[in-house]
């Protein structure tokens, strides 16, 4: 079972009391994604993301990235597989309000969001000033190496979403750095420890060191260059951190197998050690990219 699958059907079918997905995506949007802000600049700003760009993202959530790539001038298309609640967030993100000028009209017209695989950006309807096939961009910003199979799920949407891009055309794909750069991954372990009984599929791993050229290879893509990039996660209260790393859907697997009460008391114990004097919670994380090339 591929991770957006086993995402989905724990989603569904987990716990008593099932996750409010609309709740979970408004975390995510709110607390959680912008903690990866800087890695989506750093990557904008080595590959010169400008309005010569046509990028397609691979499960953009909640939009985040497309906006701070459409502000640069970039013509974007956005498939989210998995997550509509994200998707819908993206639609109010990137829809400029009706006071807004002729110049975020124009922002639109350049914007795509997708509700399905890579393939389905093919097929769905354009208008004039939309971007088209062959894209000259690919980002996959939804870090691997910390679900147990992720690396094959990106694998799937890669291969489905190569054959959209032109030859020589960036692929960009994220993971978490080595555990021991990133604070984070000691809280992360909770996820494992609760979710010892269900199946290795959609249990949370340490990173490995070669997951994302591992995923390159196989989907046919040539190294190209890597980065690493400062993401730390900061939060305001213990509450916020919790909601924040729960939006991620690391802990589904764990919430599957004990319920959400138990993972909400033994995650908050796990944050304790970064909390700071204020009552804000910080933890210094590295996030690392690569850089590939269609053939």
């Amino acid at each position: 079972m591929t991770p957006t699958l086993v995402r989905q059907h724990l989603q569904h079918a987990g716990p008593a009391s099932p996750v409010d997905l609309c709740a979970r995506a408004r975390d995510w949007s709110e607390i959680q994604e912008r903690m990866l802000v800087p890695l989506y600049e750093a990557v904008y700003e080595r590959l010169e993301v400008d309005p010569g760009t046509r990028l397609l993202g691979l499960g953009c959530g909640s939009g985040l990235a497309l906006l701070m790539a459409a502000s640069r001038g970039a013509a974007i298309t956005g498939v989210e597989p998995s997550s509509p609640e994200r998707l819908a967030l993206a639609r109010e993100r990137l829809a400029p309000g009706p006071a807004d000028t002729r110049g975020a009209r124009a922002r639109e017209a350049r914007v795509r969001l997708v509700d399905g695989p890579p393939h389905a950006a093919a097929d769905a309807p354009e208008r004039a000033d939309a971007p088209r096939a062959p894209y000259n961009l690919v980002t996959a910003f939804e870090p691997i190496g910390c679900l147990a199979g992720d690396a094959e799920g990106l694998g799937e949407l890669l291969s489905a979403a190569v054959p959209l891009a032109e030859r020589g055309a960036p692929v960009v794909l994220a993971g978490w750095g080595p555990p021991e750069r990133c604070a984070t991954a000691s809280v992360l372990r909770v996820a494992a420890k609760l979710a010892d009984p269900v199946r290795a599929a959609g249990n949370w791993r340490p990173a490995l060191r070669d997951d994302l050229e591992e995923v390159a290879q196989r989907a046919g893509l040539a190294p190209d260059g890597s980065g690493r990039v400062a993401c730390p996660f900061g939060y305001a209260d213990l509450d916020s951190a919790v909601r924040g790393l729960l939006s991620t859907g690391l802990f589904d697997a764990a919430i599957t197998a004990t319920d959400r009460e138990q993972v909400d008391k033994e995650l908050t114990e796990a944050l304790h050690p970064h909390q700071r004097s204020d009552g804000t919670v910080w933890m210094p994380n590295v996030f690392r990219y690569l850089i590939a090339r269609v053939r």
